[in-house]
Protein backbone atom coordinates (compact mmCIF):
# COMPACT_ATOMS: atom_id res chain seq x y z
CA UNK A 1 0.00 0.00 0.00
CA UNK A 2 1.37 3.46 -0.76
CA UNK A 3 1.85 6.24 1.77
CA UNK A 4 1.21 9.00 -0.83
CA UNK A 5 -1.81 10.60 -0.11
CA UNK A 6 -3.59 11.33 -2.87
CA UNK A 7 -6.79 13.28 -1.46
CA UNK A 8 -5.67 16.29 -3.01
CA UNK A 9 -4.80 15.54 -6.42
CA UNK A 10 -8.27 14.84 -7.84
CA UNK A 11 -9.52 18.63 -8.11
CA UNK A 12 -7.71 22.12 -8.62
CA UNK A 13 -6.81 24.08 -5.73
CA UNK A 14 -6.38 27.50 -5.36
CA UNK A 15 -3.44 29.17 -6.12
CA UNK A 16 -1.94 33.09 -6.24
CA UNK A 17 -1.12 32.35 -9.79
CA UNK A 18 -4.19 30.15 -11.38
CA UNK A 19 -4.09 33.01 -14.16
CA UNK A 20 -1.10 30.98 -15.47
CA UNK A 21 -2.58 27.61 -15.19
CA UNK A 22 -3.56 26.11 -18.85
CA UNK A 23 -6.39 23.97 -20.31
CA UNK A 24 -5.58 20.25 -18.68
CA UNK A 25 -3.33 21.48 -15.71
CA UNK A 26 -3.89 21.10 -12.03
CA UNK A 27 -2.46 22.88 -8.93
CA UNK A 28 -2.88 21.69 -5.18
CA UNK A 29 -2.39 23.37 -1.83
CA UNK A 30 1.49 23.36 -1.25
CA UNK A 31 1.52 21.85 2.29
CA UNK A 32 3.15 24.11 5.00
CA UNK A 33 6.84 25.24 4.40
CA UNK A 34 9.72 22.61 5.44
CA UNK A 35 13.29 23.92 5.49
CA UNK A 36 15.53 21.24 4.45
CA UNK A 37 18.19 23.06 5.77
CA UNK A 38 20.15 23.94 2.72
CA UNK A 39 22.67 26.32 2.30
CA UNK A 40 23.19 28.03 -1.08
CA UNK A 41 26.76 28.05 -2.43
CA UNK A 42 26.61 31.09 -4.55
CA UNK A 43 24.78 32.38 -7.51
CA UNK A 44 25.15 31.92 -11.15
CA UNK A 45 24.99 34.61 -13.83
CA UNK A 46 23.59 34.25 -17.03
CA UNK A 47 22.67 36.21 -20.21
CA UNK A 48 19.14 36.59 -19.31
CA UNK A 49 17.07 38.79 -16.82
CA UNK A 50 13.53 37.37 -17.31
CA UNK A 51 12.17 33.77 -17.04
CA UNK A 52 10.36 33.96 -20.57
CA UNK A 53 14.34 34.59 -21.93
CA UNK A 54 16.02 31.65 -20.82
CA UNK A 55 16.20 28.80 -22.98
CA UNK A 56 13.87 25.72 -22.11
CA UNK A 57 16.87 23.26 -21.71
CA UNK A 58 20.81 24.54 -21.55
CA UNK A 59 22.74 23.12 -24.60
CA UNK A 60 26.42 22.44 -25.09
CA UNK A 61 26.71 25.39 -27.25
CA UNK A 62 25.43 28.07 -25.51
CA UNK A 63 26.45 30.74 -23.78
CA UNK A 64 29.09 30.93 -21.10
CA UNK A 65 27.86 31.75 -17.33
CA UNK A 66 29.51 31.98 -14.37
CA UNK A 67 28.89 30.88 -11.03
CA UNK A 68 29.81 33.38 -8.03
CA UNK A 69 30.86 30.82 -5.39
CA UNK A 70 30.63 32.48 -1.66
CA UNK A 71 34.14 33.60 -0.23
CA UNK A 72 33.66 30.82 2.43
CA UNK A 73 33.18 27.89 0.16
CA UNK A 74 36.87 28.94 -1.84
CA UNK A 75 38.31 26.24 -0.26
CA UNK A 76 36.04 23.55 -1.36
CA UNK A 77 37.09 24.07 -5.04
CA UNK A 78 40.33 23.18 -4.77
CA UNK A 79 40.50 19.94 -7.21
CA UNK A 80 37.66 20.87 -9.41
CA UNK A 81 39.31 21.83 -12.51
CA UNK A 82 41.14 18.29 -12.23
CA UNK A 83 37.84 16.92 -13.98
CA UNK A 84 36.86 17.64 -17.46
CA UNK A 85 32.95 17.78 -16.33
CA UNK A 86 30.66 19.18 -13.91
CA UNK A 87 27.64 18.84 -12.56
CA UNK A 88 25.71 22.04 -11.47
CA UNK A 89 23.00 21.84 -9.42
CA UNK A 90 20.57 24.75 -8.83
CA UNK A 91 17.16 26.23 -7.48
CA UNK A 92 14.86 27.35 -10.04
CA UNK A 93 13.42 30.10 -7.29
CA UNK A 94 10.89 31.76 -9.67
CA UNK A 95 8.86 28.59 -10.98
CA UNK A 96 5.77 27.64 -9.82
CA UNK A 97 5.89 24.77 -7.21
CA UNK A 98 2.08 23.69 -7.15
CA UNK A 99 0.98 22.03 -10.11
CA UNK A 100 0.77 18.16 -10.28
CA UNK A 101 -0.32 17.92 -13.66
CA UNK A 102 0.92 19.90 -16.82
CA UNK A 103 0.40 20.77 -20.20
CA UNK A 104 3.30 21.72 -22.29
CA UNK A 105 3.22 24.05 -25.09
CA UNK A 106 3.70 21.12 -27.56
CA UNK A 107 2.00 18.67 -26.05
CA UNK A 108 -1.70 17.39 -26.80
CA UNK A 109 -2.53 15.99 -23.54
CA UNK A 110 -1.08 16.79 -19.79
CA UNK A 111 1.60 15.04 -18.31
CA UNK A 112 2.18 14.62 -14.45
CA UNK A 113 5.04 16.68 -12.88
CA UNK A 114 7.63 14.00 -12.32
CA UNK A 115 7.21 12.72 -16.27
CA UNK A 116 8.27 15.61 -17.25
CA UNK A 117 11.87 17.90 -16.95
CA UNK A 118 10.12 21.41 -16.20
CA UNK A 119 11.23 23.77 -13.57
CA UNK A 120 7.91 23.67 -12.52
CA UNK A 121 7.99 21.00 -10.03
CA UNK A 122 7.62 21.08 -6.00
CA UNK A 123 11.37 21.36 -5.34
CA UNK A 124 12.27 23.12 -8.56
CA UNK A 125 16.30 21.97 -8.35
CA UNK A 126 17.91 21.96 -11.99
CA UNK A 127 20.08 19.94 -12.78
CA UNK A 128 22.62 20.35 -15.46
CA UNK A 129 26.18 18.75 -16.61
CA UNK A 130 28.74 20.50 -18.27
CA UNK A 131 32.31 21.02 -19.67
CA UNK A 132 34.06 23.89 -18.22
CA UNK A 133 36.78 25.58 -16.10
CA UNK A 134 35.75 25.38 -11.98
CA UNK A 135 33.40 28.81 -12.10
CA UNK A 136 33.21 29.02 -16.36
CA UNK A 137 30.57 26.96 -17.63
CA UNK A 138 28.51 26.85 -20.41
CA UNK A 139 24.95 26.22 -21.68
CA UNK A 140 23.14 26.86 -18.72
CA UNK A 141 19.00 27.69 -18.66
CA UNK A 142 18.18 30.00 -15.69
CA UNK A 143 18.10 33.53 -14.85
CA UNK A 144 20.70 35.81 -13.66
CA UNK A 145 20.69 35.42 -10.14
CA UNK A 146 19.64 31.86 -9.92
CA UNK A 147 21.24 30.19 -6.54
CA UNK A 148 23.68 27.71 -6.87
CA UNK A 149 22.91 24.96 -4.68
CA UNK A 150 26.08 22.18 -4.96
CA UNK A 151 28.85 21.38 -7.51
CA UNK A 152 30.19 18.12 -8.18
CA UNK A 153 32.42 16.19 -10.57
CA UNK A 154 30.44 13.96 -13.08
CA UNK A 155 31.34 10.46 -13.45
CA UNK A 156 28.40 8.21 -14.48
CA UNK A 157 26.67 9.63 -17.54
CA UNK A 158 24.39 6.25 -17.32
CA UNK A 159 22.13 7.96 -14.68
CA UNK A 160 19.07 8.79 -17.58
CA UNK A 161 19.22 5.30 -18.59
CA UNK A 162 18.16 4.07 -15.20
CA UNK A 163 14.27 3.30 -15.11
Amino acid sequence: MSSLSTESAAAPAPSDDDAGIRPGEIAVALPPAFDAGLYFIGRIRTPWARREDCPKRGSEDGPICRLEIDPRWEAALEGVGREPRLQVLYFMDQARRDLVLQMPRSASEASGTFALRSPVRPNPIASSIREGLSVLVRGLDCIDGTPLVDLKPQYCTLAHDVT
